[in-house]
């Protein structure tokens, strides 16, 4: 892995971006910044904005107030853009009568970049045996690695990637794991937004949430996590009845989960095994909660989904 070359345009900088559409409030004060040298998640509910913020960092919406800077400038006024920011929002936006090969050529040399460049890029995709191949018949995993091609294309301090995810088989994930990990190692900023929080929670050093057009969360995820963990601790024992009322009696909140198993609200776990063991209660299992990054984000956009399924009745006969 190369040695951290930490640019110093390697930001993307958000500050009070406001953008209505019609009715639609679709961003309310939007502010944030993506730091270099790590990989940090963008996440939020359908209709949150980060498609839209990431369009206005792109220069392809505007801003009815607020600025979206990469390395401290709008992106429109940079002379080489692909040297700049390498951005993925739609991996279908490919010639499909063009090869793969051919398309990222076009892109290149609309930016004075080498054609070594191009199957440079090509191989490190996974794509050098089909380079010259049509991109129509591309399946959507295919896609996905020829549009991060042309992210990196440009070979750039900053990455903006819009559900890379999607469509990877198990052999993708990894790969994409692996190369943003090594893009951040390099002292890369890399912003990605997806839907996959156990990919984001396995790969990302820092998240933002947002919901409703403004930031909700800008935090590690260690620490997001551990601040949903709320102090609770998992209890198993096959005496529930004396645990509640042993527990209680000292204060916590306990909350039956299944038979045999307990939410214990309060006490560290060291608290409360003193406690049981005191009181003679037998349990086989006390363990610290470990919460999800699913449940941290969902717990943080309850209030904040705009688009939310209804319950219906169940049909006569079913």
């Amino acid at each position: 892995m190369e040695q951290n070359t930490t640019d110093p345009g390697a930001t993307i900088q958000v500050t009070g971006l406001h953008k209505r559409f019609g009715a639609n409030q679709a961003l309310d004060g939007m502010t944030f910044t993506v730091h270099p040298g790590r990989i940090t998640g963008f996440v939020g509910p359908n209709g949150a904005g980060k498609s839209t913020t990431m369009r206005v960092v792109l220069g392809l919406d505007t801003p009815d107030r607020g600025t979206a800077l990469v390395g401290g400038r709008p992106y429109r006024s940079l002379r080489r853009p692909l040297a700049h920011l390498g951005a993925l929002l739609d991996a279908g936006a490919v010639q499909p009568g063009r090869t793969a090969r051919n398309h990222l050529l076009w892109l290149a040399r609309s930016q004075g970049i080498d054609a070594r460049r191009v199957d440079r890029v090509l191989a490190d995709a996974g794509l050098g045996g089909v380079a010259r191949r049509k991109a129509g018949p591309f399946s959507l995993g295919m896609r996905q690695r020829l549009g991060i091609a042309a992210a990196l294309l440009g070979d750039p301090p900053v990455l903006m990637l819009d559900e890379p995810f999607n469509g990877l088989d198990p052999e993708g994930f990894r790969w994409i794991r692996a190369l943003l990990a090594d893009q951040a190692a390099r002292g890369r900023a890399v912003l990605v937004s997806s839907h996959l929080m156990g990919e984001l929670q396995d790969t990302a050093d820092h998240v933002i949430v947002v919901g409703r057009g403004r930031v909700i969360a800008d935090s590690p995820v260690a620490d997001l996590l551990a601040g949903a963990s709320q102090g609770r601790t998992t209890l198993r024992t096959p005496d529930l009845d004396g645990a509640v009322r042993v527990l209680a009696g000292a204060g916590a909140t306990v909350s039956s989960t299944a038979p045999g198993t307990a939410t214990v609200l309060g006490p560290s776990p060291d608290r409360i095994a003193a406690l049981l063991a005191a009181a003679g209660v037998p349990f086989t299992e006390l363990a610290a909660h470990r919460p999800s990054l699913e449940e941290a984000y969902l717990e943080l956009t309850r209030d904040a989904v705009q688009y939310r399924a209804g319950h219906s009745a169940p049909e006569a006969g079913r």
